[in-house]
Order: C-alpha cells, then sequence, then structure tokens
C-alpha cells in the first residue's frame, strides 16, 4: 500500500516552506527516477520511505533545516555524497540544505546499485 500525497503533505506541513519545498523536491524526484519503488509515510520516523519488491531501500527525512535521503544499507554504497555520524551501523544518508542541487545521476547510482544489494 503507497501513501497518499495528503500524507506526504501532513508529514512536512510543520517545516519551513523553503524545507518543505526541498522535501517535496526530493520526494518526487525518488517516484519518478524509480516508480517501481512503494511510497509510505512513516510518521513515527518523521520519514517518507520507498520501498522495492526486495526490501526497504531509502527515506526522505525532512529535518528542521534541511532533508536528508537515507540508504538503508549505506554503509555497502560507494558514495562520498554519503555521509554518517560514527553512531549507525548500516545507514548512510545525503543532507541537502534549501538552495542545493540535487544531483540526479548520482543518486540513480545510488538507488540502482541499493536495489542491486536486496536482490
Amino acid at each position: 500500500m503507497s501513501s497518499s500525497d495528503a500524507d506526504i503533505e501532513t508529514l512536512i506541513a510543520r517545516r519551513a516552506p523553503e524545507v518543505r519545498a526541498l522535501a517535496r523536491d526530493l520526494v518526487r524526484l525518488v517516484q519518478a527516477m524509480r516508480p517501481d519503488f512503494r511510497t509510505r509515510v512513516a510518521f513515527g520516523w518523521n520519514t517518507v520511505n520507498f520501498h522495492h519488491a526486495s526490501g526497504f531501500i531509502c527515506a526522505v527525512y525532512p529535518a528542521s533545516d534541511h532533508v536528508s535521503l537515507i540508504f538503508q544499507d549505506g554503509r555497502l554504497l560507494d558514495s562520498p555524497l554519503l555521509k554518517d555520524d560514527g553512531k549507525v551501523k548500516r545507514v548512510r544518508w545525503i543532507p541537502f540544505r534549501p538552495g542545493d542541487e540535487l544531483p540526479v545521476d548520482d543518486i540513480g547510482i545510488l538507488m540502482a546499485e541499493a536495489v542491486a544489494l536486496r536482490s
């Protein structure tokens, strides 16, 4: 079951307008690049999650001043864009601030690699 646009809007409603716009853009980008992903809002985690038939792949996390694209198996992905705080074992993320350009090609490659890891 996929979440609706209304669920996404509810999730990001309390964020600043520029963070909401960035979150929307990132969600739409993932949905456009991977229409085979199922979109699901997780209100408890404050994320928009993306699932492939092989499992959970990534999530968009709208924070107070930025938006992160989080990869479930990010530690297994090789990209200088991926960050971690040394506290997590599996996930890695790409933080975006309002005004940042979304690296479409890099995101597409990382999503394809993340799906391949799950297959």
